[in-house]
């Protein structure tokens, strides 16, 4: 995709959505941090729904601590993979409290030392809960980045630093949520709706849905 599409690209994106905002629910970093914990394997429907109760059990690293592992367990047991999720709350939530005095730290190096933090949870954290224009690439952004030409790339890593440097720095910030919701909403994985996409006529995708 040329600079002057990308521009328009990512024009368009804004005019619909000029704030987009995660579908997360949180009030903090803290909370940011432990829904996208949650989210691996799972939809932001059913990480909602674990965590409506879960935060007003516990919504600080302290409190968290208090109920336990077995006691995060009984909020999120909904979830896939929630013993190791659990786990690495209480861990995280340990390590927050001793050694951040129980704030989420705001950097990259801090958040990957946390346990079940990789590069695509710290991304979401600086970008959302810091204002810092990261962007992590998930399934949606990997398939719309490819699909598209904005960024293609054989790995997350490549299609990140690729993204990187393509996206016009005027929308580095919120290019994140555009492509997630674009990806979620519009470039489906199985039949994508061409027809009703916005963005159609700059993307290289050959087999185009009617």
């Amino acid at each position: 995709m040329k600079p002057p599409d990308r521009q328009e690209f990512f024009r368009r994106l804004q005019s619909i959505d000029p704030k987009p905002v995660t579908e997360l629910a949180y009030d903090s970093p803290f909370s940011l941090l432990i829904a996208v914990l949650l989210s691996a394997q799972a939809t932001d429907i059913s990480v909602n729904k674990a965590t409506r109760g879960l935060f007003k059990a516990a919504n600080t690293p302290q409190q968290m601590l208090q109920l336990g592992e077995a006691g995060v367990k009984n909020f999120i047991r909904t979830i896939g993979l929630f013993n190791t999720k659990a786990a690495n709350i209480i861990k995280t939530c340990r390590i927050l409290q001793d050694d951040y005095e129980g704030q989420v730290p705001a950097n990259r190096a801090a958040l990957e030392q946390l346990p079940g933090v990789g590069r695509k949870t710290a991304n979401v954290v600086l970008n959302t809960a810091f204002g810092q224009p990261t962007i992590a690439v998930d399934t949606h952004i990997f398939r719309v980045s490819n699909r598209t030409s904005l960024a293609p790339g054989k790995t997350p890593l490549q299609v990140e630093l690729k993204l990187l440097k393509v996206v016009p720095q005027e929308f580095r910030q919120h290019a994140h949520h555009w492509l997630i919701l674009h990806g979620r909403y519009t470039c489906k994985a199985r039949k994508p709706a061409c027809p009703e996409c916005i963005v159609r006529d700059l993307c290289a995708f050959k087999a185009k849905t009617e």
